[in-house]
């Protein structure tokens, strides 16, 4: 079973879309826990919540990976952005057939489709924040706080979200959220 997050309700069908990859395609993982990201996008909600207009398609926020066993891990780069950008979030998580998926090379447990999928179950999440807690506690994600982060974990994303800030393409509402959220 494969397992994709949405905040749309009644998904049957679950087309492709473009993200960051610039490709039309339906992600998924094999594993129910590390889709909850995907019921909030940080630059998304902090722009909707502060009046920001944009009529684009939204930059992911992506502050996670996984560590050596292939856990995965939610990292805060800024106070409070897990409890920021997931409390009273609800969202679905819907399951699927591998099926046509294929894997996606260098991320763990994770599957895409060029094509539609049918969805095959669907479970309400009603605080994807609270989803989060709980899987953490059961050990099946990690989620690192802001103030649990090294020097050296520091200094690494203060260079980083200057780099994507001096970014000549970088988007208005990418560019919004970092100097908000980073005080650019």
């Amino acid at each position: 079973m494969l397992y994709h997050a949405s905040q749309t309700p009644d998904i049957e069908i679950i087309e492709p879309r473009i993200s960051n990859h610039k490709k039309p395609l339906v992600y998924f993982s094999k594993k129910r826990e590390n889709t909850l990201v995907y019921l909030s996008n940080a630059v998304q909600k902090h722009c909707r919540e502060t009046g920001f207009s944009y009529d684009g398609i939204f930059t992911k926020w992506a502050s996670y990976g996984f560590n050596k066993e292939g856990i995965f891990v939610l990292d805060e780069y800024y106070p409070n952005a897990s409890r920021e950008t997931y409390e009273g979030v609800e969202g679905y998580i819907y399951s699927a057939a591998e099926g046509e998926c294929e894997p996606l090379s260098g991320i763990p447990f994770a599957f895409v489709s060029r094509d539609p999928v049918k969805t095959e179950g669907c479970e309400y999440v009603p605080n994807a924040y609270a989803a989060l807690l709980q899987a953490a506690e059961e050990g099946k994600i990690i989620m690192n706080s802001y103030e649990n982060n090294s020097p050296g974990k520091l200094e690494w994303i203060n260079k980083t979200v200057r780099e994507e800030y001096a970014d000549p393409g970088i988007t208005p509402e990418y560019k919004y959220f970092l100097e908000c959220k980073f005080g650019l």
